[in-house]
């Protein structure tokens, strides 16, 4: 059994490679060029922050989440626009669907999702709290986030950089998918299937935990577990949203008020399940 599995995953993985190749070298570049003007306009756009950030941040760049992290601390943005660039963060979830040839559609449909959601939320957190910018300057601190990630994001050629993350998400896809497999075919499809189908609340409540996970982990692992049917689309998506990438992270470190950080994290994780909840039993699907 074990021989067999691990022969499945490795040949559907490596099948992924030239895909995710390209797909990442897109976002180098688009990320190269368009990095500093990113940060401009979502700082400019005051309070009505929420749609660009949400928009922008569908884009999975390195250090997004980070320097929006930077940006709140600093209140060059409101929490507003924080929780819809965090809420709309897709991180790794793009390029694996992509590379798994996901339809176009269904993955405009998730990502046009999230940022609805971000752009509400952000919204209604405005209008509650309005807060006001105080004028201080935001350190803005992308380039040791990058460090601390290993992902390379400043080196000067956009290939290198490519093809190392692209390595290390695929063989970070490959163990988790093996792992996957493994307990699909040790527990059984059938008994995976029905306990998801009779658990509405708690699917949404397990992903929101993994998404709050500060790393690429949490998208990977959640993308996979909804492509090979263990997790339905509303667990996907309190995963996906409670998921900030490496923002959270960053917000702890440069936000030095510890209640607020913790009253985000936990805001963010209660719309996140939330969301998946009510698609839960809505039975909304994509």
């Amino acid at each position: 059994m074990i021989v067999h599995v691990l022969e499945h995953t490795i040949i559907d993985n490596l099948k992924l490679l030239p895909i995710l190749f390209l797909t990442y070298l897109v976002m180098e570049y688009i990320e190269h060029r368009t990095e500093e003007k990113t940060r401009e306009t979502i700082a400019k756009a005051g309070r009505f922050g929420p749609v660009p950030g949400a928009l922008l941040g569908m884009l999975p760049q390195c250090g997004f989440s980070a320097a929006a992290s930077n940006l709140y601390a600093g209140r060059i943005i409101t929490l507003g626009t924080l929780f819809a660039i965090f809420l709309s963060t897709s991180d790794e979830m793009l390029p694996i669907l992509l590379s798994e040839q996901v339809p176009v559609l269904t993955v405009a449909k998730i990502l046009g999702t999230k940022a609805l959601i971000g752009i509400l939320a952000g919204f209604v957190i405005d209008l509650v709290i309005r807060k006001k910018k105080p004028a201080e300057d935001a350190h803005l601190r992308i380039e040791h986030m990058c460090d601390h990630e290993h992902c390379n994001c400043n080196e000067g050629n956009i290939f290198v950089s490519a093809f190392k993350h692209t390595l290390q998400i695929f063989f970070f896809i490959l163990i988790i998918s093996l792992v996957i497999n493994l307990g699909i075919e040790w527990i059984g499809e059938d008994v995976l299937a029905s306990f998801m189908t009779g658990q509405p609340i708690l699917g949404p409540i397990f992903a929101g935990v993994i998404g709050l996970i500060p790393n690429c982990a949490s998208s990977v692992v959640i993308t996979q577990l909804y492509l090979e049917g263990v997790i339905h689309a509303g667990a996907m998506m309190a995963g996906l949203l409670a998921g900030s990438g490496v923002g959270l992270l960053i917000l702890f470190r440069a936000n030095d008020d510890l209640k607020e950080n913790l009253k985000i994290t936990f805001l963010l994780y209660a719309i996140g399940v939330a969301a998946g909840i009510l698609m839960e039993v809505l039975t909304i699907t994509f």
